[in-house]
This record gives structure tokens, sequence and C-alpha cells, in this order.
């Protein structure tokens, strides 16, 4: 038989539990991949260019690239820390021959890309080289 008093004990430390229990979701959640989300290049525009790169990706991992001049589509694939990154056909816009190369290496950057990581709204992808970028929180 259980006392009085251990059942008082019981509901306290189960209401704990049950206030704590969404924000441990919440928290698991600010670490996890951004899918549905947009995010920026953690870069200073080009010079004569107000243009940052940008990705969208949507909650299956689909994305639309903004990129210096280019812009397409492409294909997140991510299981735990690791990612692959698979564009699609990119639209060849009438680009100055720079903004068409640092967009070329930056979606080699990105395929190149074999892990990533997130620390609050700063998303690193990892590869040769690495690629940082902010979530658009506003």
């Amino acid at each position: 038989m259980i006392s009085f008093a251990r059942m008082v004990k019981l509901a306290g430390v189960a209401s704990v539990l049950l206030v704590s229990v969404p924000n441990a979701g919440q928290a698991q959640a600010d670490n996890g991949f951004p899918f549905g989300m947009e995010m920026t290049m953690d870069v200073p525009p080009q010079p004569g260019s107000k243009r940052i790169p940008n990705l969208e990706i949507g909650d299956a991992g689909e994305v639309v690239l903004e990129l210096w001049c280019k812009g397409g589509k492409g294909q997140f694939s991510v299981a735990g820390n690791t990612v692959i990154f698979v564009a699609g056909a990119m639209e060849n816009r009438n680009c100055p021959p720079n903004r068409a190369q640092a967009d070329d290496e930056l979606i080699a950057a990105l395929t190149d890309a074999a892990t990533w990581k997130r620390q609050g709204d700063a998303i690193s992808f990892i590869g040769t080289r690495t690629l940082r970028f902010r979530l658009n929180t506003n």
C-alpha cells in the first residue's frame, strides 16, 4: 500500500516531468535539420551585387537554390549528421563569368559536403570546404 505522502511526492515528480517534456522536445527540434525552412549563406555580397545565396528547403528535402546569379533545384537526403546533396538543373541566367564560376563552386561544395551540423540558427555543411548558412527566422 502507498502512503498519502508518497502519492503526493510521485504526483509532484510527474508534474515536473510533464512540464519539462514539451521543452525538451523543443530543444531537440532546434538541433534538427532545417526541413521546411529558408537559409542564407553567411557571406557578404560580391562586389557590385546585393545578392547572397540562399536555400529554401522543403519538408521532404527538396531545395530551391538562388545563388550569386544562377538558380535551380536540388535535393537533400539526411541521416543523422550525414548529408547528401544532389543538384538538379540550374537556370543559366545572363551571368558575368566570375559569378557563374562562384555559383559552380558553391554547387560543387554543397555536393561535396558529407556532414552537417547545427548550432542554433547556424547551419554548416562540411566537406573539403565548410559552408555556413543562417536560418531566416523573421
